[in-house]
């Protein structure tokens, strides 16, 4: 019997640190080089005004603020917890080395801080930049999150992200070198993908040997250029039944070694014209676990690249 038909965050981090880990979200006062006419203006059209970062509590205040405040709140629910801070919106890499290096260290200012996740865009991590990163690195843990949102290079034209593919396998090939663990943000019902795309993302995710991966569902800000396209008829969103049949997909043509973050991404309530299909996150990943159940069927069920370098975890038949 199958325990476990996907590697979850949660237990891989219990498994790895004997204690519970938690991320405590924060804003470091990043702006990106697609909204400040560095590559662009306004961003990808499916980004808002604060960079995916509404969720944030205290934003404005100083990094360590932020800590103090986010720690204390999980702590009365989780007091045996750890946890790494995430610099969660915008570009966290986007700033002069020694800028970058106050910032991060700024975010151990408290011991149970474990670790530092530092969610960035694959074009903004040049070697002085990873430089900083590998020196925090000895210290403690960090992991750098690269969008890379699908492997067609035609859908990221039409995003606007102000990349494509190469640059993408360019930032994890060169942090891989670096040994900082490296996860991979994927969007798997953008409108011009179909199941051939998704494949083909697990694939080169296979490929790079990325560590973790967070799955994504689109959502629409109201207060986005993809907010327009979707009111004139111009892009539909498939359907949740779609939906669940990709992410599916993805995670059996998936190494069973990458550890998935999430399986679901989760908009802001009232600031959304579409949404998980009007459903709470939490329904839609019971309706992902129920198929799998229903289908008999696991992460890596498909995967066939690199086998010899990637033993299947316990758990998996």
């Amino acid at each position: 019997m199958i325990q476990n038909r996907y590697n979850k965050l949660k237990e891989s981090l219990l498994k790895k640190y004997g204690f519970p880990v938690y991320k405590i979200p924060v804003d470091a006062g990043f702006t990106c080089p697609n909204r400040d006419g560095h590559l662009g203006w306004g961003g990808c059209i499916f980004c808002e005004e604060t960079g995916s970062g509404f969720a944030i509590q205290n934003r404005g205040e100083s990094i360590e603020k932020q800590v103090l405040k986010g720690i204390g709140r999980m702590k009365r629910r989780y007091p045996d917890a750890k946890f790494f801070v995430y610099f969660q919106n915008f570009t966290n890499t986007y700033a002069p080395p020694e800028v970058l290096d106050s910032k991060y260290r700024e975010a151990l200012c408290h011991p149970d801080v474990i670790g530092v996740d530092i969610s960035t865009r694959p074009d903004c991590v040049p070697e002085e930049v990873l430089d900083v990163v590998e020196a925090l690195s000895k210290q403690t843990h960090v992991t750098l999150e690269y969008g890379m949102q699908t492997a067609n290079y035609r859908t990221l034209m039409k995003l606007n992200r102000g990349h494509t593919l190469g640059e993408f396998i360019d930032a994890v090939i060169r942090t891989k070198k670096r040994n900082l663990e490296v996860v991979a943000h994927i969007i798997l019902n953008l409108p011009w993908d179909d199941r051939i795309d998704v494949i083909e993302t697990a694939k080169i995710l296979n490929a790079l040997c990325v560590n973790g991966v967070k799955i994504h569902s689109l959502y629409i800000p109201k207060v986005s250029v993809m907010a327009g396209m979707y009111e004139r008829g111009e892009i539909k969103i498939c359907s949740l039944e779609e939906y669940i049949n990709r992410v599916i997909t993805f995670l059996e043509y998936l190494s069973p070694d990458i550890v998935i973050h999430r399986l679901v991404a989760e908009g802001p309530r009232n600031g959304c014209i579409f949404n998980n299909w009007g459903l709470l996150k939490i329904q839609v990943i019971n309706a992902i676990d129920r198929e799998l159940k229903s289908r008999d069927t696991w992460q890596g069920k498909q995967f066939r690249f690199r086998t010899a370098h990637f033993p299947r975890i316990s758990g998996f038949l």
